[in-house]
């Protein structure tokens, strides 16, 4: 994520809902294959929500804020939280699944 722009980032943040379904997918969305993941996901887009300054508290939310700010607004100082977060979530994303994969194994 590193060198993401806040249109990369507004994707990747618009996407965590749907990537989520699909980690479940195995387990047919049983959130309690990783339900302290999932609350550290929950945690890293409330964070994602404070940094954009959204008061709402959804991916979808930090995206639309993300895109809102014209590009030409953002420098790389503003940006380097929002990169974190996605690739935070992306991990903790990465993590469920597998979760999800050993337990309907």
């Amino acid at each position: 994520m590193s060198g993401s722009s806040p249109s990369d980032l507004a994707v990747a943040f618009r996407s965590l809902d749907r990537r989520l379904r699909e980690a479940l997918a195995p387990v047919n969305g049983d959130l309690s294959v990783a339900g302290g993941m999932i609350g550290e996901l929950e945690q890293v887009v409330a964070a994602a929500a404070r940094t954009a300054g959204t008061s709402t508290i959804s991916a979808s939310a930090v995206a639309d804020e993300l895109e809102s700010r014209p590009q030409d607004k953002w420098d790389e100082s503003d940006l380097r939280a929002p990169r974190q977060q996605a690739l935070d979530a992306g991990r903790l994303l990465r993590a469920i699944a597998a979760a999800a994969e050993a337990a309907a194994d």
